[in-house]
């Protein structure tokens, strides 16, 4: 071993090691404040490419379970405007049935109508306030609820709508019917009961599309729950791990500072070479 006062090997490679602890310690520390081990691009540019393009597919699958919500709340108020509706015309099949009777006076038989007119007014009314973010399933407005169904906005999924406005093809019962007669009535009668068949039978194709709506909305949401523990996979540090790492880093930085400093004395011992006896 040569002595130099201009050249210190020891201290040199002593400052090496000291300076890649301190790297890793820092590293170390930064995975500890932030809970990533990557964090940035700096840390593993192709791990955080990775990442970031499959938080941008959560992103997407957010976008998708809105989209489907929205589709659901459409579904789910025409479900409840065609609840109602069939409901009131199982009452107005009861007041058709009660003015049908022969042996009725006119004066009970027009208070029956008068019943009878309120509740089919009703239907209109229930008809043009089911409506949701703009989206009126049952009043013949539109033809179907739209919702994404992939994050890239490629595929969807639809359910149609169903009108149930008075004098249409659910509800064939008009808008002016009456049963102001026992003729009348008993003509309406049937008119009624093939109108509530068909409500129910659209209720059940609703229903159907509400289903579909759902278990879309589940499979996106579960997706995106595994891309998410993906990335977390990918970036999320060990916390154990860097635990262990921080104390050994920690270590190592006192023992690498105590190695410099005698590495720093060795040129001293030159002196000595000098001393007189």
């Amino acid at each position: 071993m040569s002595f130099s006062v201009n050249t210190n090997a020891g201290a040199l490679t002593a400052l090496q090691y000291l300076s890649a602890t301190q790297g890793a310690l820092a590293k170390t520390q930064t995975a500890i404040n932030s809970g990533m081990k990557v964090a940035s691009a700096r840390d593993d540019g192709a791990i955080y490419a990775i990442a970031q393009n499959q938080r941008g597919a959560v992103a997407g699958y957010q976008s998708v379970i809105n989209s489907i919500n929205n589709g659901t709340s459409s579904i789910d108020v025409a479900l409840s405007a065609g609840q109602s509706i069939s409901d009131l015309l199982i009452q107005l099949k009861q007041k058709a049935l009660s003015a049908a009777d022969s042996s009725l006076d006119t004066a009970s038989r027009q208070a029956i109508n008068s019943d009878f007119t309120a509740l089919r007014d009703q239907i209109t009314t229930i008809v043009k306030n089911a409506v949701f973010n703009g989206f009126n399933l049952v009043d013949g407005s539109t033809t179907q609820v739209t919702a994404l169904a992939s994050a890239d906005g490629t595929r969807r999924i639809t359910t149609q709508a169903q009108n149930m406005s008075l004098s249409g093809t659910i509800v064939t019962l008009t808008s002016t019917a009456t049963i102001s007669t026992q003729a009348k009535a008993s003509t309406l009668v049937a008119t009624i009961q093939s109108s509530l068949t068909n409500v129910n039978a659209a209720l059940a194709k609703l229903s159907a599309g509400a289903a579909k709506f759902s278990i879309q909305a589940t499979f996106a949401q579960n997706l995106s729950d595994t891309l998410t523990t993906g990335i977390g996979n990918l970036v999320d540090a060990n916390m154990a791990q860097e635990s262990a790492s921080l104390q050994s880093l920690q270590v190592k930085q006192q023992l690498g500072i105590q190695a410099l400093s005698i590495a720093n004395q060795a040129p001293q011992t030159i002196l000595g070479l000098f001393q007189g006896g």
